[in-house]
């Protein structure tokens, strides 16, 4: 499982929308470190667009993996530089929080949460 999350990570910084899609479930939600939330479509188009543009997306700790029959909750500190829009890049320490679930023959991450680490 840490390796499809790296994998993840890896798409969403090359902007690699084939990965993205096959790894973010039809349903997957998204709560942001300001507590929005974002639908599949609307987070991978903004991915795609450079609205939300990932420079450095990457694990800082060690990920922690809890599974059972086809859940898997992964969790762990990520570093993340990214542009949102026209404003400048903004670096970001956070707890991730990810539930995955095998769907149509494959791990697909259905909720994300993340978690801003205070200074």
């Amino acid at each position: 499982m840490v390796s499809i999350e790296r994998e993840r990570l890896r798409a969403l910084v090359e902007r690699d929308m084939v990965a993205a899609e096959r790894l973010h479930a039809p349903e997957y939600q998204l709560v942001t470190p300001n507590g929005s939330t974002r639908t599949k479509s609307a987070y991978l188009r903004d991915v795609e667009s450079k609205r939300l543009e990932y420079l450095v997306f990457e694990p800082e700790s060690e990920i922690s993996v809890r599974s059972s029959g086809n859940l898997t909750i992964l969790k762990y500190i990520a570093r993340t530089v990214l542009s949102v829009g026209t404003a400048d890049e903004l670096e970001i320490r956070a707890w991730h929080t990810d539930v995955y679930e095998y769907q149509d023959r494959h791990w697909m991450v259905v909720w994300s949460q993340a978690t801003t680490i205070a200074p």
